[in-house]
């Protein structure tokens, strides 16, 4: 079974390689801000719980879907800087 990461990680593979120095590292430095984080913490506990509505459960798997793709283009603009772009 494929990982979605690793879909992601394929899909993305041309932007990893058009970054250049200044745009990974903007894209290093990308963090949700306090609101967002928030409502991801509030979200994921409820999930915890068992407490998630439908709609909650759809929020918190974008917003997790969102953290994995931000996840991924991170990892790409570290290696991207680090001179590796064919690794991640």
């Amino acid at each position: 079974m494929h990982s979605v990461t690793g879909y992601l990680d394929r899909w993305l593979d041309p932007v990893g390689r058009a970054l250049n120095p200044d745009a990974a590292r903007q894209l290093l430095n990308l963090r949700a801000d306090e609101d967002t984080q928030r409502r991801v913490e509030e979200l994921a506990d409820r999930n915890t719980e068992g407490q998630l509505t439908d709609d909650e459960r759809d929020e918190y798997q974008a917003l997790v879907a969102a953290a994995e793709l931000v996840a991924v283009l991170q990892a790409k603009a570290r290696n991207r800087i680090s001179g590796d772009s064919t690794a991640a």
